[in-house]
C-alpha cells in the first residue's frame, strides 16, 4: 500500500476512535495527519483543491446535522467533525504549497 492509500485510512481509523474515546489531543493529531497528507501528496489538479477546500467547509454543516439521528447521531456528528479537520489541515498544506510556489516559481 502506498502513503497515499494509508494516510486517509489512518484519518478515518482515527477519527472513528476519537468518537468513543474522550482525550482532547485529537483534533490536533487530525491536523497534524491532514498537514502530513497535504504536503506529500500534493494536489496537482486544481479542481481536486476546489472540492478539498469546499469540502473543509461543508462537512461541519453537514456533521452538525446528523445530531439529530437517535442514538448514533452524536457519535457520527464527532466522525464527521473530525474528519472535516483532516480535510481542512490538507487544504491548508495545499494553499500553504501554492502560495509557495507563486512567490518561488521554480527555475525553469
Amino acid at each position: 500500500m502506498s502513503f497515499n492509500r494509508i494516510t486517509p485510512a489512518l484519518a478515518i481509523l482515527v477519527a472513528i476512535v476519537s468518537a468513543f474515546v474522550a482525550l482532547e489531543w485529537w483534533p490536533l493529531i487530525l491536523l497534524l495527519i491532514g498537514l502530513v497528507f497535504g504536503f506529500v501528496a500534493q494536489e496537482k489538479d486544481p479542481v481536486t483543491g476546489v472540492l478539498v477546500i469546499v469540502t473543509a467547509i461543508a462537512l461541519p454543516t453537514i456533521a452538525d446535522s446528523l445530531n439529530a439521528i437517535p442514538m448514533i447521531g452524536a457519535h457520527l456528528d464527532t466522525i464527521f467533525t473530525h474528519l472535516a479537520i483532516v480535510i481542512g489541515g490538507h487544504a491548508i498544506a495545499n494553499l500553504v504549497l501554492n502560495l509557495k510556489n507563486r512567490i518561488m516559481p521554480a527555475e525553469a
